[in-house]
């Protein structure tokens, strides 16, 4: 497979496809890319579950940190890796150790191994290397264009505006706007607003 262009009925089928993720790296801090993708894909109804053996014992977002894959104690259909590129085979042959394979190893922007992908894809599992799924879901719904992202398509037809509850093309419900605490707030005081007015 070429791992340098993914078409998109690929990637659609990969996030169309997959419930629960496992996402090895993910951090508390709300300034990390893995928090933000963490929360993103939790708003839209995946099950993700953080992978930090250093925060064993805390939550992310209601969700306890395990310490390893082979802690989760069930199936898990994708796994989100933030780690450094000579770490993915490590990632790889953990998963490869589960009683049931995961269906996808999607490895973050800026982490391609060749080798791993290689490993994986011998063992059924497909591979997708230096993506981001919050990206790719945002861009395949839609909502990046909603989210101030330029998605490089040119179009006259302009795309939904994503509301709460919308279905968008990934059959997953979509939130309006932003997910970051300045846009939580901002939507709090126009509701409260509304309420005063009425």
């Amino acid at each position: 497979m070429d791992h340098d262009a993914y078409d998109d009925t690929y990637i659609r089928a990969i996030l169309t496809g997959v419930k629960t993720i496992a996402m090895i790296g993910a951090s508390p801090l709300n300034v990390r890319p893995s928090y933000f993708v963490f929360k993103y894909l939790t708003e839209r109804s995946y099950d993700v579950i953080p992978i930090n053996p250093g925060q064993v014992g805390n939550n992310l977002l209601g969700k306890p940190f395990v310490g390893s894959l082979r802690d989760i104690g069930r199936p898990v259909d994708m796994i989100d890796v933030f780690r450094n590129s000579d770490r993915a085979m490590e990632v790889v042959k953990e998963a490869l150790s589960l009683p049931v394979l995961p269906k996808v190893i999607w490895m973050q922007l800026g982490v391609h191994n060749d080798a791993a992908a290689a490993r994986a894809e011998a063992a059924g599992i497909k591979v997708v290397m230096n993506r981001c799924p919050k990206i790719e879901y945002g861009r395949l719904t839609s909502e990046i264009q909603w989210m101030g992202v330029n998605s490089r398509t040119l179009s006259s037809k302009r795309a939904p505006v994503p509301d709460s509850g919308m279905r968008l093309s990934l059959n997953r419900a979509s939130v309006g706007g932003g997910a970051t605490t300045a846009a939580d707030r901002v939507a709090t005081a126009g509701q409260d607003s509304k309420k005063d007015n009425s």
